[in-house]
């Protein structure tokens, strides 16, 4: 009985099985497609098939995924694939043969001798042939794989259908793009029976297959047509012909990566270009690398060490390709690159190697009249956002680890490459410069950040950071800049400054011992509302201290000043005020007595209760140079009973005695001493971030105090 054509075309259609595993709508986000994806792997890797429908419903990686899951070998064109799996789950249709009894077997072979006869028609055979390649010369692609099918179907056992006739076909089916991807499905076929076949496939139309079943669309379709199952599967079929392993170039491998990238398979794009870079020598042009190096970057399936890992395999890829990393930025594939190289540094938290790569887009030529580091840094809101972090980062340990000179360089850094610092990166390299007595270099900083609040690009610098910086100066002997960034703070914020600013010219008079000039100033202060806190009082009593003017008397008072004002001492108080006791003199040791009780007994009341806030500006345990202090006025005691000033039984059970027990102070109080000062003992209500930067530019000003000495011995340390 013979079939007519249009029957044939009506078989060979519901045998084409489509391989699109994407039906998700193009509006949909790609992370729903993700999520679809991954569920229905999952899916197909825990549901074994009910029917044969199940399995030819399966795209080219599904199936593969499925052979995996059960321990099958998943390499092979889609036709063995799908054998395997029919055979392992019993649904293969077997061939079944009746027994012949022995007894009539000669009788059959005699009535089924086939000599002089002739099972197909040698001329319908070859009117069929020229059909196919009559149809195939004029394009007409679906005819022409309807009639290679039937073909194939009513050749001869001895007979197979010539390669010229799937050449002809598969020719008809390549142009115009594989006719807008329609020609997918049939192409793929050809050349999976070509390589079954152990026929050659000519490069060009291998090339063309592969590269044209790739589109736009989800899964890389093109209208719902062709897509990364179909071009996998013709890559298979390729490679298993003869010679097919060098049949592909390396810009068909790189579509294919680059699809499957898009598609969020990340883990097979970079095994494609394994195997492009390591098996095959391929150096794939950088937008490939680019594609997947972003990919990995922004994957929402793995974790951020993942991401990083998949990246840095990426640029290990590159490397190994011939490229230099410190070239590819003058094109806009390597700054793609770099972009995914920071923003995985970024998420590893790897700052060095994120800074290397943008010093690396740096050095790149032909980016006028940009940088190439500035090109990546802006490439994108991810890189961007990347790169703020990493600068932050690396400027707050450089800070941590005192390197001034690496947390200068990486904030002027920072404009050059698009970025602006806040605020706290500011003020953490300007109190960086100024703990390292580096005026200049803090001046200039300072000076820079107003220039960009001028511009609009940076809030306006706080009054504590202008004070900060001309504490620095005044510690450095800038006299000029001292003068100069306070004209630049009234004119930047209209104000004549605040507490510190007070503070600072306070210690310019106690520098000379101008007791006088400092009450002044605390009158000032109390006048225009502001309370004179701790340092204030410490630095006018250091003004007491001012050696050759040392004045203990003025000293005790303004201790018992500073408690009238609801204003408690520390030991850096204390120590002041013994250290001004130091002038020789009979009532000065009586001073310096009276003083130790009542350090000893504050401290032996903290000690009892504890304190509140930080142990560096509320303890008054003693340290190290208190002894050093009262072993020196015990000294001047000696001194004066041995000059008749006082008689030494009666200084040894009165006077000496405060001044014994700061040299005797418990060691285990002095432990338990040292301990407090390391923490940060519980309040009532957290310290917000202005206290705690407040209380960080107290550190700096009592550190600065000692300086109000250096230029003579040592009186007083605070």
């Amino acid at each position: 009985m013979r079939i007519s054509a249009g029957a044939w075309g009506l078989v060979f259609a519901s045998s084409l099985i489509s391989t699109n595993a994407f039906t998700t709508p193009i509006s949909h986000s790609i992370s729903s497609k993700l999520s679809a994806t991954i569920e229905r792997e999952e899916t197909v890797a825990a549901a074994a098939p009910a029917s044969v429908q199940d399995v030819q419903n399966l795209a080219y990686r599904e199936l593969q995924r499925h052979c995996k899951s059960i321990g099958l070998e998943a390499v092979g064109s889609t036709a063995v694939l799908r054998t395997r799996l029919l055979s392992h789950y019993g649904l293969l249709r077997e061939k079944k043969f009746e027994t012949i009894p022995d007894e009539t077997s000669s009788e059959v072979e005699e009535l089924c001798a086939t000599e002089g006869i002739t099972i197909c028609d040698e001329a319908e055979f070859k009117s069929l042939l020229s059909q196919v390649v009559s149809k195939a010369s004029i394009g007409h692609w679906k005819t022409a794989t309807r009639k290679l099918k039937q073909l194939d179907k009513r050749k001869a056992a001895d007979t197979s259908v010539p390669s010229q006739a799937y050449e002809a076909v598969l020719e008809a089916c390549a142009i115009d793009r594989l006719n807008g991807a329609r020609a997918s499905e049939p192409a793929r076929k050809i050349l999976e029976d070509m390589s079954d076949r152990g026929y050659s496939i000519p490069a060009d139309l291998a090339n063309s297959c592969v590269k044209n079943s790739l589109g736009d669309g989800p899964g890389a379709t093109h209208d719902d047509c062709g897509g990364i199952d179909v071009a996998l599967a013709m890559v298979a079929a390729i490679e298993a012909s003869p010679g097919g392993e060098k049949l592909l170039t390396d810009e068909t491998y790189g579509k294919v990566a680059t699809a499957l990238a898009k598609d969020g398979a990340v883990d097979d794009a970079i095994a494609t270009l394994r195997t492009m870079v390591v098996e095959k020598y391929f150096s794939p042009s950088l937008s490939v690398f680019a594609d997947v190096a972003k990919a990995a970057s922004m994957s929402t399936t793995k974790d951020d060490a993942a991401q990083g890992e998949d990246v840095l395999q990426v640029l290990t890829y590159i490397k190994a390709s011939g490229y230099e990393l410190d070239s590819i930025a003058a094109i806009e594939p390597g700054r793609d690159i770099l972009a995914s190289g920071v923003i995985a540094a970024e998420k590893m938290d790897n700052l060095a190697l994120g800074l290397r790569l943008l010093t690396a887009a740096a050095k790149a030529e032909g980016c006028a009249p940009d940088s190439g580091d500035a090109l990546v840094a802006t490439s994108s809101s991810a890189a961007q956002r990347a790169c703020v972090l990493i600068h932050k980062r690396a400027i707050g340990k450089a800070c941590q680890d005192s390197n001034w000179k690496l947390a200068v360089k990486l904030l002027e850094l920072m404009p050059k490459r698009g970025l602006m610092p806040a605020t706290s990166v500011w003020r953490n390299v300007l109190q960086c410069c100024c703990k390292n007595e580096k005026s200049k270099k803090a001046t200039a900083i300072l000076l820079d950040w107003i220039a960009l609040a001028e511009e609009g690009k940076a809030d306006k610098p706080p009054v504590s950071v202008f004070n900060t910086v001309v504490n620095t100066c005044e510690i450095c002997g800038e006299e000029e800049l001292t003068v100069k960034v306070l004209e630049v703070m009234k004119k930047t914020l209209d104000t004549e400054g605040n507490m510190v600013t007070f503070n600072i010219a306070l210690k310019r008079l106690a520098k000379l011992g101008n007791v006088l000039g400092c009450e002044g100033i605390l009158i000032g202060m109390l006048n225009e509302g502001l309370e004179p806190n701790v340092v204030s009082y410490t630095t006018t009593i250091g003004a007491c201290a001012k050696e050759g003017m040392k004045n203990p008397s003025l000293a005790s008072m303004w201790l018992q000043r500073m408690r009238s004002r609801k204003v408690q001492p520390n030991f850096h108080t204390y120590n002041t005020a013994l250290a001004a006791c130091l002038d020789g003199k009979m009532e000065s040791t009586f001073i310096a007595s009276k003083i130790a009780e009542e350090m000893l007994a504050d401290a032996e009341k903290e000690i009892a209760c504890g304190i509140q806030g930080s142990a560096r500006f509320k303890s008054t345990i003693p340290d190290s140079y208190t002894k050093v202090l009262a072993r020196q006025l015990m000294k001047q005691l000696r001194e004066n009973w041995r000059s008749g000033d006082i008689d030494m039984a009666l200084a040894k059970t009165t006077t000496r005695v405060p001044l014994l027990k700061l040299v005797d102070f418990d060691k285990k109080v002095i432990a338990a001493s040292e301990e407090l000062k390391n923490i940060q003992c519980d309040v009532e209500d957290e310290e917000s971030e202005d206290e705690i930067k407040e209380n960080e530019e107290k550190d700096l000003e009592f550190d600065f105090l000692k300086e109000i000495h250096k230029d003579v011995h040592r009186t007083a340390v605070v």
